[in-house]
């Protein structure tokens, strides 16, 4: 088995290559009855989509979504959701040199190691041109979510780049959609500016860390042992290509904590629902959110595809220099945004659905 899907019961399988005629996702699991046009699709392909500004790739797409099932007369019908991307500017000759040649960072070799054949152009299906696909995916699932959560809203942002990272002193959510990073402080935008032109022009790239956070979550989804919601949300993120590392609220930071700091206090507020001095849990216990926010962080490395000389081989075990040309993005993590977002909207249906097939709608337990 090759793995494109992924999900429970709201589930997602994704096709297609980087220079092929086009991708897209088979989207199956998702209820009849919801409100669902391209039109309903197309803003959040066009978040991700590349060459909006002099910090991503150059490469010209329009992203345009097409839905060829599963809906009829602007409902869906409960059965499989087909939606496809057509690819429009293709360059597959910038990778004619690279054919027979490993690059440095990216998974040519473990894609030769392992099926003996690979598709070079762009990276083929390991190039970060198929999380179109799940962007397009995850707008099925944010009309769901908007359906069964109104209340509920996902909101993607980076927070470093390479060293620099944000003033959390200077959030603002306002911020977040106002710069060409989806930072919510304005001032380190500013900085990372300067730091990605300077990297640019050196033929080089730089990785970065990105924040998700889900609020209006309800209490109880998640399962406490092996479909725990941050476990979910982990595998997810690490599924997104050039990510290393993913962090539930707190993450790493809890090993340097205490327990007395790193508990969140619980009280009951005056609506009689619990309310909690801090979020160290980033809104999940015992692998069940607990209706806080629920906080993910994941790093991207830099993006392999560089100008400056890099030693590899070729498929002959000759050594070469390899200077990989093309249209690239410097810090990959600026696109990564979007694409977190989607992850998190798939997994959180998906998570919804399983609790309302076990549970019913709401957590059982009541306190007071």
């Amino acid at each position: 088995m090759s793995y494109n899907s992924f999900g429970h019961l709201f589930r997602v399988t994704t096709w297609g290559e980087s220079h092929g005629p086009a991708l897209g996702a088979t989207v199956d699991g998702c209820p009849p009855g919801v409100a669902l046009t391209e039109a309903d699709i197309q803003p959040w392909l066009d978040k991700r989509k590349p060459g909006q500004n002099r910090f991503t790739t150059q490469r010209r797409e329009e992203d345009a979504v097409e839905i060829l099932s599963g809906v009829y007369e602007g409902l869906t019908t409960g059965t499989p959701i087909q939606l496809m991307i057509r690819n429009t500017d293709q360059r597959s000759k910038d990778y004619g040199e690279i054919a027979r040649t490993f690059r440095p960072g990216h998974a040519d070799i473990t894609y030769w190691q392992k099926y003996g054949i690979r598709d070079p152009r762009g990276g083929g299906r390991s190039s970060a041109r198929e999380t179109a696909a799940r962007v397009a995916a995850a707008g099925v699932a944010r009309q769901v979510l908007a359906a069964l959560v109104p209340d509920l809203t996902i909101t993607g942002y980076m927070v470093q780049m390479g060293p620099r990272a944000i003033d959390r002193a200077r959030f603002d959510w306002e911020q977040i959609g106002q710069n060409p990073f989806w930072s919510p402080d304005a001032a380190t935008a500013e900085l990372w500016a300067g730091d990605l032109d300077a990297l640019r022009k050196d033929g080089n790239s730089v990785g970065a860390v990105v924040e998700v956070v889900a609020r209006g979550v309800p209490a109880g989804l998640g399962a406490p042992i092996y479909a725990k919601l941050d476990s979910e949300l982990a595998a997810a993120m690490m599924t997104i290509n050039a990510v290393k590392g993913v962090e539930i609220g707190a993450g790493m930071g809890a090993a340097a904590l205490t327990g007395v700091e790193n508990a969140d206090e619980i009280f009951i507020g005056n609506d009689g629902a619990p309310i909690y001095s801090s979020n160290h849990a980033g809104g999940i216990l015992g692998g069940i959110s607990t209706g806080q926010d629920v906080v993910v962080r994941f790093a991207v490395k830099p993006t392999s595809s560089i100008l400056t000389p890099r030693q590899s081989v070729t498929i002959d075990g000759q050594p070469i220099e390899v200077v990989t040309k093309g249209r690239h993005d410097p810090c990959v993590g600026i696109r990564a945004v979007p694409v977190g977002e989607a992850m998190m909207a798939c997994v959180l249906l998906d998570q919804l659905l399983l609790h309302r097939a076990q549970i019913g709608e709401g957590p059982r337990g009541r306190i007071g």
